[in-house]
Order: C-alpha cells, then structure tokens, then sequence
C-alpha cells in the first residue's frame, strides 16, 4: 500500500469512525509506533491517558490491542490533561504517552498525539516514519504469542495533581482569590478545581460535567462567553479557561475582558524576566501572535522569536536555542522551567501567582499592550488537498502581493491552510482596522472562488 499523510501539526485527526480516526489505524498506529519503541532489554511500557469524549474508548481499546500485539505493556491512565501524560511518561521512565483527543474541537472529532520517553512530541521523522509502518508491511511488527504485553489501569491523578502545585511559588498561597473557573467538560474536570482549592482558592467550577458529548461545547478556551458572564456574575476576581484536553488557557480579568495567550505570554515574560529565570531574554512564539507583543517585548529588554503554527514547532525552537517560555496568541503555553509541552493549568497558577503578588485587579496587570488590529477569516474545504492548488494559483498570487505592499511594515498578512482542520485560514494585521477588514475580505473572495474552481474540476 503506498505510504499516505496521517499527522499534522498536532498528532493525528479526524471525525471519528472515519479514516483516519478509525479503529483500524488506531490498531495499526499502536503497532507501528510500539515497534518503533521497544527499546532496550526491560518491559517496554506505554502510558495512554484520554480526554472525555465518547470516541475515546473505542481508539483506547484499539491502540491497546496494538501495543499489546507488539509485546508492549499498557497503563491507562484514562481522563487525563495531555500535560498530563507527557509528565507522567518521563516520570515514570515509560517508553512511549499517548494522547487520545482533538484538542478544542467538538466531541464528534478526535485525534492520537505521542510523546517520547523525554515528555516531548515525536519529531516530523519519528512520525513519517510510523506512517511508513503503518502503510508498510504492519503484520511483520507483531510479537510472538509468549512476548503479547499485558494492561491495566492506573489512577495517576494525584501524582499530577501534586506536580502541579509543586510549579506555584514557595511560601504563597491563592487565600482570599476568587475564580471562576471553566474545564471545558474535559480532561481537566477533577484535578484542576482540585489543584486551585488545595492552594487557597474560592473556586467556582463550570464545564465540569462531562457526558461524552459536551466536550467544549458552549464551555472552555474556545468559547469563553460563559466563563465571562460568569466572573461578573458571581464577582470573581479572574476566570481561567481550559481547553478539552487542558493544554490551552484563555483567562478573563474581573470585568469579563478576555485575555489572550499573547498577554499572558507578556505578563509571564516580564515576571520571569524581573525574578531572573527567563532564559535568553526572549518569548518564542508564532506567526500568528500580534505585533503588539512584539513591540511590547522590545520596549522591555526582551526578544520575540517566531516559528511556523503549532505548540510542536515553538517547543522545537525552545530546546534548540535555550529558551524556557513560549507559546501560541490561542493560549498553548509552554513553560520550560515546568513541562515539556503546553500546560494550561501550570500557566493559570503562574497568572493567579501575579495577580497575588501585584494585589491590583488583574484588568491592572494583564493588559500589557495595545494589540494591533488582528482580523482572521476562514474559508472551508471540502478537502484538505485542495489548499496547495488554491493557494498557488496566479490570480491569489498577484492579490497577496498587493496587499502585503500595501501593509508595508506596518501591518502583516498571513494565509496558511490548517493542519487540523480542512480551512485556510487567513490573518490580516495592520493600523487601520477597516482597511484590513476590507482587504481579508477581498482575500476570502477569492479564495473561495477559486476553491470552488477547483471543486468543479475535481
């Protein structure tokens, strides 16, 4: 069979019950990627945690048949934030974590994330290399009858819970704060209420009755309103929002003003920076973060570095050049002094630990900058490939030209297809926000007829 795409920017996914998100290759992955893994002469182990969605057991059940299969023992972990896991991998010297989850996206969708026995995501060769098995000749990976590895559960919450806590400054406490806070009826549901009570906190919790169906549905980093009515309904002093699987925070300040990864990142920035643990006098963020932060960085003694989207890519540049902060304007963080991917919960208390030590409303301490005019528009595909010969055709070509002259160095334009979803997704950045407007318009016209072109001809 010839070798087909599988991953993207983050692991692999897709609507459940449908290739790729199949029982099938969830099986084949399982074998492919434990045979890549078994390493050394002791039990080869893999940690599997999940986050809440009705999907989530029947990929579990197949990635452990293939593990299994290939001599692999199992510990499921089950509801689990991704962070989660990558701790719990390198903590417990496992071989291989796996993530069963789609992230922010809706419970009909789900996706299959690895971690190396470091706590990192796979590289881009790790995982071309997976899918070569996978499409390869799988049956010759499965071990003997004797070598079938064995599974069982684990209830590793508390070890997490206790992580966790271990990450919030020596000696503070969150007495008296009071936050509303939304787990997006997902992995998060018990250990982060639990997390934030155990420091002090008057904790009220929302989105944490998860049924298998409601995963970020009306609740968490991606739909905010709820948390925001909230905080002024209930006189909170700070909302956190977490995403479905808990790597991604969205916080609001006591009015209900959303507050964005960018202003975290400057906040967390400017606090690391005064205590002397950044390391590099720089933040590593994406294309898509605002040019407000980046001045806003530089005014302070302090560097942005970008990298194509995805937490993956700014972990990368972290590691390679020394950094320990990063992360993405959609609230992926990444603490390196902490964790080795985005970490949510571990990003929320270093916002609470500010809001303490400041003792000013966090609307005082966390809108650090002005953000340029951002506008992002999304036009949708009936299929991913169309968005390389949508996105190279002459007549887009000339318009993107003309537009980025026009921004000059003022503003920025950014047009990527997603390695998530089937959408091209386009950010116009500039002073004047109804010329922006107007030029992401004529930009989205265009590429929608020209995706309809396609389609025609398809």
């Amino acid at each position: 069979m010839a070798a087909r795409k599988l991953f993207g920017t983050d692991g692999v996914r897709g609507k459940a019950n449908q290739e790729p998100m199949t029982a099938e290759i969830a099986l084949k992955l399982g074998i492919a990627a434990g045979s890549m893994f078994k390493r050394g002469d002791h039990r080869r182990q893999v940690v599997i945690g999940k986050d809440t969605r009705l999907s989530g057991y029947m990929i579990e059940s197949a990635l452990v048949a293939g593990f299994t299969s290939v001599g692999m023992d199992v510990l499921q972990l089950g509801p689990m934030p991704t962070p989660a896991v990558a701790m719990l991998t390198r903590s417990m010297r496992a071989d291989l974590g796996v993530v069963i989850s789609a992230s922010h996206n809706q419970y009909e969708d789900n996706g299959i994330k690895f971690f190396g026995p470091d706590g990192y995501k796979l590289s881009d060769d790790v995982e071309a290399e997976i899918e070569n098995r996978v499409f390869g000749d799988i049956n010759s990976y499965v071990a003997p009858s004797s070598q079938i590895g064995q599974a069982r559960r684990l209830d590793a919450i508390g070890r997490y819970i206790e992580y966790v806590k271990n990450t919030f400054p020596r000696g503070l406490r969150l007495d008296g704060l009071k936050v509303v806070l939304d787990c997006a009826n997902g992995a998060a549901y018990k250990v982060a209420p639990t997390v934030l009570y155990e420091l002090g906190a008057e904790v009220i919790s929302i989105g944490v009755k998860p049924d298998g169906r409601n995963i970020n549905a009306g609740y968490g980093a991606t739909d905010t309103d709820r948390m925001c009515s909230e905080v002024i309904l209930q006189g909170a002093d700070i909302g956190i929002a977490l995403d479905g699987d808990a790597d991604r925070l969205i916080v609001c300040d006591e009015r209900g003003q959303v507050i964005d990864g960018d202003q975290i990142m400057a906040l967390i920035g400017r606090e690391w920076k005064k205590s002397g643990i950044l390391q590099g006098d720089g933040v590593v963020t994406t294309v898509m973060s605002n040019l407000g932060l980046e001045r806003y960085l530089k005014n302070n003694g302090m560097k942005l570095i970008r990298t194509q989207v995805g937490d993956r890519y700014v972990v990368e540049r972290m590691r390679a050049d020394g950094y320990n902060l990063g992360g993405e304007q959609s609230g992926h963080l990444i603490l390196g002094e902490h964790s080795t991917t985005g970490d949510g919960l571990v990003a929320a208390l270093q916002v609470c630990a500010a809001a303490v030590q400041d003792n000013n409303p966090v609307s005082k301490i966390m809108h650090l900058f002005e953000p340029v005019p951002q506008l992002l528009k999304n036009v949708r595909l009936s299929d991913r490939a169309l968005a390389r010969a949508a996105l190279e055709s002459d007549t887009l070509r000339l318009l993107i030209n003309a537009t980025e002259k026009e921004l000059g160095e003022n503003g920025r334009l950014l047009i990527r297809a997603s390695g998530t979803e089937p959408l091209i997704r386009i950010m116009v950045e500039g002073e004047n926000e109804s010329e922006i407007t107007t030029m992401a318009d004529k930009i989205a016209d265009a590429l929608t007829n020209e995706v309809k072109a396609l389609e025609a001809h398809a």
